[in-house]
């Protein structure tokens, strides 16, 4: 009686524990946070500002609130790695704005432009050459149109006749093909028909071979399936390229193709256009498909074939490989028409001693005679930057060193050696001397603003620094080096140039901005010593006023600098309030320098700007918040930064702690982690190999390294290279070790690269099994970014409802050490 009374609750007791465990949660629909963060998330935006060709006027482009649930779930296509609204024939996920104002510079005047379709989501803004007009695309419920809007009379006009829809797969469907009179543009081909219907009986398997060959592939999502996804992409991707006036006369250029590109050359006079061609492959997405790059003129006929390229799928995964042949081909900015383009010497394998690269080639129209060499580099090409016959600067690069040279080169004379400028770690921000100052050349594209007669040229850049980012604008002499600092950035200010309105009078743009003004855009006469405020936009979270913000720096144990900045809620006292609940929200990188690594990042006096990511919302709850701390994975030399990535982890997540409580303003029992994508999978790993946590607010991460076995982030190594690798930095192989609360977040339509919503799903599942707390909230309809006001609102719901529960109220608790794995 005794044995089976005692099976009975054993069996009753995995009952009731199969039953909890399977339990949903109560809340069903969206949910609202409080009432002051959604407040935060429905106030204005503040407008996009771009300004005209000639500097003498603003455009502000109005944008609306976030779009509803509604909205973000319209029909999607998911084909070979775009993602598809096909209804409208464009790009199911798009920021866009509602409306369109133009100000004078100097402030006198302001036109609202009319005409607008109610309703309409507008992208695609650019100037014309001659600053008369702005073009843009105006995307209704069922199809994308092209409009225009004149700067004299602020009326808004439709350019594409009303029988036309414009074909928005491959981005924005026009350009500009001349001073401001004609475009060329993607149009849906004519009587397309209906789209396919997939079939309800398969006419066979899906079936995949490889012959021996080496064909490695990172993860990637939303990939061709089977032959039925090949005819729809081909249905919504082929779109028939036509030259288009103002008035909306047409004319057809060519027969409909897969376009990816149409460019045409800086006089309008020929057009670089890029072709999808067969076989696909459904391990990869479009851009690695064949393709056609060719010259056309302006009645569509052939003029050149620039390269006739192969299935990208055999290109070496090791960072720097890039596939053979003609490559980043594109036009000279500064002359009339002249092609550019790189190839690789080293078979585009970056795994592989060379000393040499890549060489770079132009040809000149008619695109006659052999190519020219520019240039050979003994690194990857990193692309030009061109002025004019004297003066051009090339960039190369290489992963292994994080190294990026500049060379000035002369294209006008090819007999005259490059000389090298730049020499650096690209994470070595305290030496960066900026780039050039740009402005649009001949041709309205953009070159590099020269003065005194080309001697001269203007770099701006952040001004990294110990103190931290001083933004500047320099004076370069070109024929002797030397540079005259123009402009810095002086405390308690944050202002960073914009643009040139007069390089002789050294007028110039800004925006400016402190702890406690919201950025703005200032006239700056450099001669004069003026400073006049062109806009006057409000703050847009007023409830955040009087919080106190720092950037602190700080040492790891073993001696690596790092920063982060503090903020603490508005009226806060540290001897009336004491310690506080601490939030911290970081993101992993990884470095080959300590001193590189220990730089300071960000400034202490720019404005706090927050949106649904940011950690800053819940200073309005009542928690300090420690945004940004670096959490540096360093590897010097031979070293792979990853080898000792936990021990590197912990050790920075530690003295982040430390820096917080040794203010006296975090409560060391009280301290929560989050991150987003790489700093969720950073936050899932601290939870398992420390305690310094009470609770871990993952979204959208990667958590099973076995799901991304040809490298991920800056791991270049297999899975098969370095499992113990993979496997000590995989959360979900350590699931055993997370016992504190976990609230993962995830996007149902993550088209990440190797941030499959399975990651979270899994990681889920092992926490359930093993008896965690722990919550899952998938947000439908959702990519690796939020969107919709519903999925953000119910995301700050679950999140200020756990940080609550299980941080700020958090009974205190006894720790026991948890092992680091691989130490």
């Amino acid at each position: 009686m005794t044995v089976k009374l005692s099976r009975a609750i054993v069996f009753l007791s995995l009952f009731m524990a199969l039953g909890a465990l399977a339990a949903e949660p109560a809340e069903t629909g969206y949910q609202m946070p409080p009432q002051v963060l959604a407040d935060i998330i429905d106030a204005p935006q503040t407008p996009w500002v771009a300004l005209s060709p000639n500097n003498e006027w603003m455009m502000f482009i109005e944008r609306p609130g976030l779009p509803s649930i509604e909205e973000v779930a319209q029909p999607e296509l998911r084909l070979a790695g775009l993602r598809i609204n096909p209804r409208t024939n464009g790009r199911s996920r798009q920021t866009s704005g509602n409306g369109l104002r133009f100000q004078s510079m100097d402030g006198d005047e302001e036109r609202q432009v009319t005409g607008i379709p109610e309703g309409a989501r507008l992208t695609g803004f650019t100037w014309s050459e001659d600053g008369k007009r702005v073009a843009f695309v105006v995307t209704m419920e069922d199809r994308i149109s092209l409009w225009t809007a004149e700067l004299k009379s602020a009326k808004a006009t439709q350019v594409t006749p009303d029988d036309m829809r414009l074909n928005g797969v491959y981005g924005r469907p026009y350009s500009w093909l001349d001073t401001g009179k004609e475009f060329v543009v993607r149009a849906v081909p004519e009587n397309r028909g209906d789209a396919p219907v997939e079939p309800l009986v398969p006419s066979g398997p899906v079936i995949q071979e490889n012959m021996g060959k080496k064909a490695p592939a990172r993860t990637y999502q939303d990939l061709l399936k089977n032959s039925f996804d090949e005819s729809l992409y081909e249905y919504y991707a082929t779109s028939q390229a036509i030259r288009l006036d103002l008035k909306g006369n047409a004319k057809k250029l060519g027969q409909p193709a897969l376009l990816r590109r149409i460019s045409p050359a800086p006089d309008g006079k020929y057009i670089l256009t890029e072709t999808v061609q067969r076989p696909y492959t459904y391990s990869l997405p479009e851009n690695k498909f064949p393709r056609l790059i060719e010259i056309i003129d302006r009645d569509g006929d052939p003029v050149y074939e620039v390269a006739d390229l192969p299935l990208q799928d055999q290109i070496p995964i090791s960072f720097g490989s890039v596939a053979t042949g003609r490559r980043s081909v594109g036009w000279r900015a500064d002359a009339k028409a002249e092609l550019v383009w790189a190839e690789a010497l080293d078979g585009g394998d970056g795994g592989i001693e060379a000393e040499e690269r890549d060489r770079v080639f132009t040809l000149k129209a008619p695109f006659k005679g052999e190519p020219v060499e520019l240039m050979t580099l003994a690194q990857r090409y990193g692309g030009v930057i061109w002025g004019n016959d004297d003066l051009a600067f090339v960039s190369s690069w290489w992963w292994k060193t994080r190294n990026v040279k500049g060379w000035l080169v002369h294209p006008g004379d090819r007999d005259i050696k490059p000389e090298l400028v730049e020499d650096r770690s690209w994470q070595d921000r305290y030496n960066d001397p900026g780039s050039p100052v740009m402005h649009p050349g001949p041709y309205g594209t953009p070159v590099i603003l020269t003065a005194d007669g080309g001697k001269t040229i203007f770099h701006s850049g952040d001004g990294a620094s110990p103190e931290g980012d001083r933004p500047f604008l320099d004076r370069v002499d070109l024929e002797t080096g030397e540079t005259e600092r123009l402009f810095r950035s002086e405390a308690p200010f944050y202002e960073r140039f914009v643009d040139m309105v007069d390089a002789k009078k050294l007028r110039l743009v800004t925006r400016r901005e402190s702890q406690t003004e919201p950025p703005n855009y200032y006239l700056r006469d450099l001669q004069k010593e003026t400073l006049e405020q062109l806009t006057t936009f409000p703050d847009p979270a007023p409830q955040l006023a009087g919080l106190s913000k720092e950037l602190i720096t700080y040492q790891r144990a073993d001696g690596v600098d790092l920063t982060g900045t503090l903020y603490l809620p508005p009226g806060y006292d540290k001897e009336r309030d004491g310690p506080l609940p601490v939030l911290m929200w970081a993101y992993p990188t990884e470095f080959k320098s300590k001193k590189d690594a220990g730089q300071v990042t960000d400034s202490p006096y720019r404005f706090t700007r927050v949106g649904w990511y940011s950690p800053m919302l819940y200073l309005t709850l009542g928690y300090a918040v420690f945004d940004d701390p670096t959490m540096p994975i360093i590897g010097e030399g031979d070293v792979e930064p990853n080898d000792t990535f936990i021990e590197q982890l912990v050790m920075s997540a530690q003295a982040a702690v430390d820096v917080v409580v040794a203010r006296g303003v975090g409560d060391r029992d009280r301290m929560a982690i989050g991150g987003h994508s790489y700093g969720a999978f950073m936050a899932a790993n601290l939870l398992a190999h420390s305690d310094i946590f009470r609770l871990g607010l993952p979204r959208s991460g990667a958590y099973n390294r076995s799901l991304t076995p040809f490298g991920f982030q800056a791991e270049e190594r297999t899975i098969w290279e370095a499992p113990e690798i993979y496997f000590a930095m995989s959360p979900f192989m350590h699931a055993d070790k997370i016992n504190e609360p976990i609230l993962i977040v995830h996007g149902e339509a993550d088209n990440n690269s190797g941030t499959y919503p399975m990651q979270s799903e899994r990681l889920y599942g092992a926490l359930k099994g093993l008896g965690a707390t722990a919550r899952l909230v998938m947000l439908p309809h959702e990519s690796h970014g939020y969107r919709a006001r519903e999925s953000i609102m119910h995301l700050l719901w679950e999140t200020s409802t756990w940080l609550d529960r299980y941080c700020k109220n958090a009974e205190p608790r006894i720790l026991e050490e948890k092992e680091i794995s691989g130490s």
